[in-house]
C-alpha cells in the first residue's frame, strides 16, 4: 500500500488538477475545467490510507454509487493510471470516437452540429463548416457564447 505522501505526490503530478485541503487532514484534488459538474478527480485522501478516485464515466471500472473508486490498495502506476482515465473522462473527450456528433439547440430553435473528426472539433450548420477547434472545450465555449446548448 502507498503512503500517505506517496499518494499525494502522484496526484500532485497532474498539473491540471488542483489540491483542496478538506477537514480531519483529508485532501481532494479538483479537475476546474470537467466539462461535467464533476470536479473531484480525488477525494478525501487520508493519511489513513484511504482515498477515492472519480470513475464514474469510464466503463470497466467498478465504482460506487456515486461514481468513486476507493484507491487505498492500488498501486502507484494503477492510481496514475486511473486518474489519468478520470481526468479524460472529465474532458468529455475521452468517450468521442472518429465521427461522433452532436447536435446543439438555440432558442430560436436553430442547430448546429458538433463533429469530432481528424482529431479537431467542427461546428456545422447543415452541411456548411461554421468554425473548427483543436479542442472540445473551445469547440462548446463558442457554441455556448452563441447562445446555444446541448439538444436534449
Amino acid at each position: 500500500m502507498l503512503s500517505f505522501q506517496e499518494k499525494l505526490a502522484i496526484m500532485e503530478a497532474f498539473p491540471e488538477l488542483e489540491r483542496k485541503n478538506v477537514s480531519l487532514g483529508r485532501v481532494n484534488f479538483h479537475y476546474e475545467r470537467s466539462v461535467t459538474d464533476k470536479k473531484n478527480v480525488g477525494f478525501h485522501f487520508h493519511p489513513n490510507g484511504n482515498g477515492y478516485v472519480y470513475a464514474g464515466e469510464l466503463e470497466g471500472v467498478a465504482a460506487d454509487e456515486k461514481g468513486f473508486v476507493n484507491v487505498r490498495d492500488f498501486s502507484a502506476e494503477e492510481l496514475r493510471e486511473l486518474v489519468k482515465r478520470s481526468i479524460q473522462s472529465l474532458t468529455g473527450e475521452a468517450s468521442w470516437r472518429e465521427g461522433d456528433e452532436e447536435t446543439w439547440r438555440d432558442s430560436e430553435s436553430q442547430e448546429l452540429v458538433l463533429k469530432f473528426e481528424d482529431e479537431m472539433w467542427y461546428v456545422f450548420s447543415g452541411l456548411s463548416l461554421e468554425m473548427a477547434f483543436e479542442s472540445r472545450e473551445e469547440a462548446e465555449a463558442y457554441l455556448k457564447e452563441e447562445g446555444f446548448g446541448r439538444k436534449r
